[in-house]
């Protein structure tokens, strides 16, 4: 394959994923046969309630919900959304760590009351078949997911929240599973993970935090968590909804990505109305190849976030960070890092949701290279039961050239496209049982020993909630 006919084929996968996010857009606004969910919201319509009436009231003691989105049911007439732990906003807003979504993202959970606190749970569960093609390649079975908690209470004037987040990616080995392009971290603590994707700590998350309201539609708050994630960045790749239905981590992750489960992180923030500004301190070092146990350091690497929410379908965001000797293997070397992002909901039909990320990222190599990641995903769910999901990304590595994964080599630019659907079945109330596919292209200079491969994944997935 060439490196024209590629780009051909990678531009031919935005283009579907733009057509798909323009084409269902429409659907759902002039087939209004089916009426939409009370609580989602449109970019031509508010919200059904005001969120920020009553700021961290206390929650009527209801313990369900509408399927699909954070809210109570009707009270006095209108639909009460969840409030966020983190300030007056609808908790369909909050992503991984602090980072924001559409106000449109269909959220799912289950969610109880009991006494002053409001609980939710949440688990997923992939079990995955792999093959990815060419002379670097490799299969493999494993199992991939996580498994969500989350309480809140009002405790004075503000609103406490706890979460906590484990997966079971450790049981799949330190090496992780094959993922052509992919590189980051180390499965023996002397060889960086080259054309494969690491996998994640069993704690994801560990966090408290602690908001107040200082003024009309104004907060304030503070996170902590070991681990926890830094203001950075879109939310992680296994949190956006436009990514969440593909068992497959994309390339770009040490990019956007890496820094969503970091040993050590204090982040403050205030939002007012639909604008938020946030600022981490963070321990700069990733995971080691112990994926059990809790790490410590100090907290040697900042960042800051800026985001906003300019209609409940968007919602924007730039950042930048500074992290001190990020890589293990490279310990020398420190990083800044900036992103910026768009992320994209919309409700379809009455059971159906559309979602679309377009996302930007640099890391500077202190000393070293300037790197870049582009990525663009979307995912169609035209009713219930089925999803569609595409991602394209082009990534500059210099870590490919050396299977040993040295960031000494030649920076060379890789790219990837693949396409996939998930059919899920309900089998109990809040439970589904799905089962799915995709398949990958690849596209990388000829000196690097691809040989144009193609992947591939099968998977069977578990939801509650």
């Amino acid at each position: 394959m060439t490196a024209l006919s590629f780009r051909a084929r990678l531009l031919a996968g935005a283009c579907t994923i733009a057509s798909l996010t323009l084409a269902t857009a429409a659907f759902a606004q002039d087939h209004t046969g089916h009426a939409m969910p009370a609580q989602a919201t449109t970019a031509e319509a508010e919200p059904p309630a005001d969120p920020h009436a009553g700021h961290h009231m206390a929650m009527p003691q209801s313990d369900t919900i509408d399927d699909g989105y954070m809210s109570l049911p009707p009270h006095d007439g209108m639909v009460m959304p969840m409030v966020s732990p983190l300030g007056a906003y609808s908790m369909t807003r909050d992503a991984g760590g602090t980072a924001w979504q559409p106000d449109a993202t269909p959220n799912f959970g289950i969610m109880k009351h009991s006494g002053e606190w409001m609980l939710m749970g949440h688990a997923l569960l992939n079990g995955v078949y792999v093959d990815q093609g060419g002379p670097r390649g490799g299969s493999k079975a494993f199992a991939a997911g996580m498994f969500m908690g989350m309480a809140q209470r009002q405790v004075g004037p503000g609103m406490l929240g706890f979460k906590a987040m484990v997966s079971p990616d450790p049981f799949m080995g330190k090496s992780g599973y094959p993922l052509l392009m992919a590189v980051g971290e180390t499965a023996d603590g002397e060889h960086a993970l080259v054309d494969r994707q690491h996998p994640h700590d069993l704690f994801m998350e560990l966090s408290a935090s602690y908001s107040l309201s200082v003024g009309d539609k104004s907060d304030v708050y503070l996170y902590a968590g070991l681990p926890g994630s830094p203001a950075y960045g879109p939310p992680a790749f296994m949190h956006r909804a436009s990514s969440m239905d593909s068992p497959e981590a994309p390339i770009s992750h040490h990019w956007f990505d890496s820094t969503h489960i970091t040993f050590g992180v204090v982040t403050a923030g205030f939002s007012h109305d639909d604008w938020k500004i946030e600022t981490s301190a963070f321990r700069g070092r990733e995971p080691d190849q112990k994926r059990y146990d809790i790490e410590t350091g100090q907290l040697d690497s900042v960042s800051a976030r800026l985001s906003y929410i300019p209609t409940p379908n968007w919602a924007l965001q730039t950042s930048w960070a500074k992290i001190n000797s990020p890589e293990a293997l490279d310990p020398d070397k420190d990083e800044a890092r900036a992103s910026a992002s768009a992320l994209y909901a919309r409700p379809l039909g009455k059971d159906g949701s559309i979602s679309a990320t377009l996302a930007w990222s640099r890391k500077d190599r202190i000393p070293g290279d300037a790197l870049q990641a582009w990525l663009a995903e979307g995912s169609v769910k035209p009713n219930d039961r089925w999803t569609i999901f595409a991602r394209a990304e082009q990534v500059e590595q210099d870590e490919l050239a050396d299977h040993h994964g040295s960031h000494s080599g030649e920076a060379y630019t890789v790219r990837r496209v693949s396409l996939g659907a998930i059919r899920d079945f309900q089998i109990a109330e809040s439970v589904k049982f799905g089962i799915g596919g995709l398949v990958s292209a690849y596209d990388a200079p000829q000196a690097l020993g691809y040989d144009d491969p193609m992947g591939g994944m099968a998977f069977v997935r578990l939801r509650i909630g």
